[in-house]
């Protein structure tokens, strides 16, 4: 499946910039990077679970923040979130 990976590490820090250092290199061992904080990448369901786990597991939740988008079988689009700034539920209707 095509998982679109884009990530916002708060790098105010070291811990922060080194982090940001972690996810990408991750990111790298799985995808090709289309933009700054932004991957491609052609997973099984295994490599999917694995690579989600080690993002989640390196970020710092209460700052930084993970989308997963699940570009896949048969036109069903899926968002993943993980993290601060949750963005919009885009299976709701958008009423401003």
């Amino acid at each position: 499946m095509l998982v679109l990976i884009t990530y916002d590490v708060n790098t105010e820090t070291a811990a922060g910039k080194s982090r940001l250092r972690k996810v990408a290199k991750q990111c790298v061992n799985y995808g090709t990077r289309v933009q700054n904080s932004v991957f491609e990448c052609v997973l099984d369901p295994g490599q999917c679970l694995m690579l989600k786990a080690a993002l989640t597991e390196l970020i710092d939740e209460n700052v930084d923040s993970l989308r997963f988008y699940y570009l896949g079988n048969q036109n069903k689009a899926r968002v993943e979130h993980v993290g601060v700034n949750k963005g919009i539920n885009v299976k709701e209707p958008l009423i401003f």
